[in-house]
């Protein structure tokens, strides 16, 4: 048998995959070192490079809108609240959210970024703001270059930093992880720069309390020739994560030399219950409330054209797993 090329990031999640401690059952994986993902993110979706990647999500509906021939299953390997992503220079006269109205905000990297979706998305649906009268500043390059963005972007940003953008002032406010530019952006080191949101760990606590809605950041993808080729493959790879899944939470409850990112999965374990929610099987569950909110942030932001169905996105005989 073949090999397959899988690119994965390195988490908690999947340690037990990239050390062997669980193999999935029919297949033989050749894990592709990985410093960061974001850059295999953008050589799958230009070049297919891999048989298997993990991806934004984001990026993976802006893909199958383009056509691209890659179908995810219903793994999700990265999640969090995007509250704390939406930062303003306090020399820039804005108080509250709407006050962004009016202004050019940066976004980090590109425009149809996973977290700058849902910190739109955020700012729309909590706040009130009307995103269509802010112009979007994007720094770098779309990861699905056929992309066309809609006639609020600017794209004349790319290449610059956003940290220095946003600490000198010359953007009043930012969305997304200001600090993958630059670690001078943490407010720590740079005043000038905070959080637009108060207290925006409890705020995203709060809003799924009230909304049911625990974002997505990170998927899985499989060529789609692959999935033609063994139907059964969405199935392995799933069961495969799902044995991971399991020897990560038994040392996370173990409490055993925990790093700071593992204390960050216990403290979402407090509040969401189940970190990391595997299928799209139950019609009510987490899975699909947050992606049928992701599908309809994409289109009213103009990422995709239309909305997709849940059934749309995953491959066949992976909807029914738990």
């Amino acid at each position: 048998m073949a090999s397959l090329k899988i690119a994965l990031g390195n988490y908690g999640l999947t340690k037990p995959l990239k050390d062997g401690s669980v193999r999935a059952a029919g297949l033989e994986l050749e894990y592709v070192p990985v410093d960061a993902i974001v850059p295999a993110m953008r050589r799958m979706v230009r070049g297919l490079e891999f048989d298997i990647c993990e991806m934004a999500f984001t990026t993976y509906l802006c893909a199958k809108a383009y056509g691209k021939p890659i179908t995810a299953i219903p793994v999700f390997i990265t999640r969090n609240f995007h509250h704390w992503a939406i930062f303003y220079n306090v020399q820039s006269g804005i108080k509250t959210p709407k006050d962004l109205e009016g202004r050019t905000v940066g976004v980090n990297r590109g425009y149809t970024v996973t977290t700058g979706l849902w910190a739109r998305g955020i700012l729309q649906s909590e706040y009130s703001v009307d995103l269509r009268k802010i112009t979007w500043a994007p720094t770098d390059e779309e990861h699905v270059a056929e992309y066309k963005a809609p006639a609020n972007v600017d794209l004349s940003y790319r290449g610059q930093p956003l940290a220095e953008l946003l600490g000198s002032g010359k953007l009043p406010a930012a969305v997304g992880d200001v600090r993958f530019n630059s670690p001078d952006a943490h407010p720590h080191v740079q005043p000038d720069v905070q959080p637009l949101i108060p207290d925006a760990r409890n705020a995203g606590f709060a809003y799924f309390r009230k909304t049911g809605v625990y974002p997505i950041n990170h998927g899985l993808v499989v060529k789609d020739s692959l999935l033609k080729a063994n139907p059964g493959l969405g199935k392995e790879l799933f069961d495969a994560f799902r044995a991971a899944k399991k020897i990560y939470m038994a040392r996370l409850d173990a409490g055993e030399n925990l790093s700071p990112a593992d204390e960050t999965v216990l403290a979402l374990k407090r509040v969401v219950g189940d970190p990391f929610p595997l299928g799209v099987s139950d019609p009510k569950g987490p899975n699909r409330k947050a992606l049928e909110t992701m599908v309809q942030f994409a289109v009213d932001q103009q990422v995709i054209p239309k909305a997709f169905s849940v059934e749309e996105l995953f491959a066949p005989g992976t909807l029914d797993l738990e």
